[in-house]
């Protein structure tokens, strides 16, 4: 491994450099205008799986957005694995918070600031750059490889899972390995072994057939986006326990060991409500924050609109308001459950003066993977060899929704490996990635190679 190592070292710049081409390309999967850049990142990848050393690279079309898989299987007898990961991003606005072009990297204090730095263009390209670091030195990798890169992970890998039934043998493996989660903290290795599930639902709200004057109808019918507020303004009581009937049925509680895990990590409060500018936190009574957001299920509304919303005044009564709420889930709650839950409990709620129209937009299975396989004792201690410090375990709040999927489909582990933090604005304005993570991320790849084709 000395030489393998020392190759990364010497080109750290140099992968950097390929890095912010990567994050030139403003592939949002998301929005239509974008469809030409979601193609060109594909190309980019084929071609970055081919510089890599990959024998097999080949593109693959679905009704969405391309999907990219490489292969590298000259390794007879030795293990395989499936390193996954999405070149798509999320879109940028508000794009006047940016204090760079979001499509323009740019370095500071050792962090590069882009669109998809660290979700997740950052994190799966050190995995192109760790095998190509064997090729490079050694002649091959110690075992066999396979890539599956998608554009769709941020609206929900629609395709994904058809593709994966569909393909079963093309994707064989022995572990899957995904980095898109983050650390626990700046500088200590992590493996994160629970993610929480989705339910992303829209609520439009419909009152009268047309804006009115708010003067001359005001106080005769129903406003929309006061009666969309009402209706949003239930779905928590006065514990910040959602109320949805049957909402909480199916939740399993964590285990005396994994609370005290928790307790172990040392989480300060003070600190986390510091670093978001708020003078005190909120959520579920009767839970820590940790177990608020890695093992407790929430529900948010992540956008309302509606009526006029430009500069100035404008007295109108709207015709409709809409409301995007997502429910973050975990182990052992259903999406698709929770949603018509959520759609029976909205229709109950809304008055008789406006019509409802609830929609399940898309949404994903929460997750819990073993620490005691032999891929995840692998990963562990690549990480605690490339960081000098020993692994920790942790849950995570996100969700990514394909890891059941592969889990159940391919009868393989998978390891959460994931090198980003939560402080790096993923979803946000000024998104970015830690330069010298991003480089213990390509070591971490390479040592976990090496670890897990030992038999």
């Amino acid at each position: 491994m000395e030489d393998v190592i020392k190759y990364i070292n010497e080109n750290r710049e140099t992968f950097i450099n390929e890095l912010k081409d990567f994050l030139r390309i403003p592939s949002i999967s998301t929005l239509a205008e974008n469809k030409k850049d979601i193609n060109d990142c594909a190309d980019f990848v084929m071609g970055k799986l081919m510089q890599s050393g990959m024998s097999r690279v080949e593109i693959f079309h679905t009704e969405g957005h391309p999907i990219v898989y490489g292969e590298w299987l000259g390794a007879p007898g030795k293990p395989t694995v499936l390193v996954y990961g999405h070149y798509d991003v999320q879109p940028v606005d508000p794009i006047d918070l940016w204090e760079s072009p979001p499509f323009e990297p740019t370095i500071k204090d050792g962090k590069i600031f882009a669109r998809g730095a660290t979700d997740d263009k950052g994190q799966v390209f050190m995995h192109f750059k760790s095998v190509e670091s064997f090729f490079k030195t050694v002649g091959t990798p110690p075992l066999n490889i396979k890539f599956l890169i998608e554009g769709e992970e941020e609206i929900g890998s629609e395709h994904l899972e058809s593709f994966i039934t569909n393909n079963l043998d093309l994707l064989k493996c022995d572990a899957v390995l995904i980095s898109d989660t983050s650390l626990y903290a700046p500088g200590v290795p992590t493996l994160t072994y629970g993610l929480r599930g989705l339910a992303y639902m829209e609520v439009e709200i419909t009152g009268p057939n047309r804006y009115l004057h708010s003067g001359t109808f005001g106080g005769a019918v129903g406003n929309p986006v006061n009666t969309l507020a009402q209706i949003i303004s239930q779905l928590h009581d006065k514990n910040g326990a959602v109320t949805i009937p049957g909402f909480y049925k199916d939740v399993v509680k964590l285990t005396k060991k994994e609370k005290e895990n928790f307790r172990r990590l040392k989480f300060s409060e003070k600190k986390f409500a510091a670093e978001l500018g708020v003078a005190k936190l909120y959520g579920e009574k009767g839970f820590s924050t940790l177990e608020r957001i890695w093992a407790r299920p929430t529900l948010d509304c992540n956008g309302i609109f509606g009526g006029f919303t430009g500069k100035g005044a404008k007295t109108v009564l709207p015709s409709k308001a809409t409301a995007k709420i997502s429910m973050r889930l975990v182990p052992n709650q259903d999406p698709n459950k929770v949603a018509k839950q959520f759609e029976t409990y909205i229709k109950k709620l809304a008055p008789k003066y406006v019509k409802v129209k609830v929609s399940n937009l898309h949404g994903g299975f929460p997750s819990m993977t073993s620490i005691e396989s032999k891929a995840s004792i692998a990963a562990a201690k690549a990480m605690e060899t490339a960081f000098g410090k020993k692994t920790v375990f942790i849950r995570e709040g996100g969700s990514i929704p394909i890891v059941t999927v592969f889990a159940k489909k391919l009868k393989a582990p998978v390891v959460l490996m994931g090198l980003g933090l939560n402080s790096e604005n993923l979803h946000s304005p000024n998104e970015h990635f830690d330069l010298n993570h991003f480089h213990l991320g390509i070591i971490s790849s390479a040592n976990f190679m090496k670890e897990f084709s030992v038999k």
